[in-house]
């Protein structure tokens, strides 16, 4: 029984390191830009992303890459939940001396936006950021795989959307109403 009892202490210390390991990267977590890695910060961002409404992000040059000439695209794809992305988009960007802007409108059933900065230098090298990544900004209503649904509007078995709301103050008016009954019923008796 006891050696029972330490293998089962054995094998949980063990998994807990990886189940940490495992969860720093989410399902529902964004994933930003390390200010030390890259010649950008992202200045504005809307996150969560929302099923057809306007996604925007702007990004600000580090003024040491805007002085050497550097340029940026910017690059979005878009993820389904049904687990399909489309391919790859380039942006026009508005550019207002250093800030590059962006923006688009998530289908609906989008799992999250992914973006990514090409930097063009005066040389015509260029560097991805990130290498061999995306950037995600999540959706507010997701399908994972792994993880299953999420995000904050999803509710009930299903993504809220603003034709599944109800008419404002209805339910206050249906409050009203079985108290105003109870209070009937009662008296009646």
């Amino acid at each position: 029984m006891r050696i029972n009892t330490l293998l089962t202490i054995f094998v949980v210390s063990i998994l807990i390191p990886l189940h940490a390991m495992a969860s720093e990267v989410n399902a529902g977590t964004d994933v930003n830009p390390s200010s030390e890695d890259v010649p950008f910060v992202v200045s504005e961002r809307t996150s969560p992303s929302v099923d057809g409404s306007v996604w925007s992000l702007s990004i600000e040059m580090d003024q040491n890459a805007y002085d050497n000439g550097t340029t940026f695209q910017i690059s979005t794809q878009i993820c389904t939940n049904d687990g399909v992305c489309d391919p790859p988009v380039l942006k026009d960007a508005e550019v207002s001396e250093r800030v590059y802007s962006v923006s688009l409108t998530p289908p609906s059933d989008h799992t999250y936006v992914n973006w990514r900065v090409k930097a063009i230098y005066d040389d015509d090298s260029s560097t991805n950021y990130p290498q061999g990544d995306w950037y995600k900004t999540w959706s507010s209503c997701y399908y994972q795989q792994d993880s299953g649904w999420g995000g904050t509007d999803y509710k009930d078995g299903a993504c809220a959307t603003d034709s599944d709301e109800t008419i404002p103050g209805f339910g206050a008016v249906l409050a009203v109403a079985s108290v105003s009954l109870a209070v009937a019923f009662t008296r009646r008796e």
